[in-house]
């Protein structure tokens, strides 16, 4: 499973939510970077949903949700494309 930005959320919340996330001791956010794999599409549904989906991954097992104010949903179709990788949750 993955965790991406809802489509249903606004860009300005979700900007938030990937702030948050992206922030000290959060989700490694240095593959949306410019010229990184996961930069393009460069939009903040993009980026929001990789990193609400690395930090999902990464405190998944110490009880990390994927809800980010209520910004995320979880899926089960791989988000994928082109050169940028998402990794399931275990």
């Amino acid at each position: 499973q993955w965790c991406i930005a809802d489509e249903q959320t606004p860009d300005d919340v979700l900007q938030q939510a990937l702030n948050w996330a992206c922030g000290p001791g959060g989700a490694d956010c240095t593959m949306i970077e410019p010229n990184k794999s996961c930069y393009l599409p460069n939009t903040v549904r993009d980026h929001a949903s990789y990193a609400f989906n690395n930090y999902w991954r990464k405190f998944k097992k110490h009880g990390g949700t994927c809800y980010f104010n209520a910004a995320a949903i979880v899926t089960d179709l791989d988000p994928s494309h082109n050169s940028c990788h998402f990794e399931p949750a275990t």
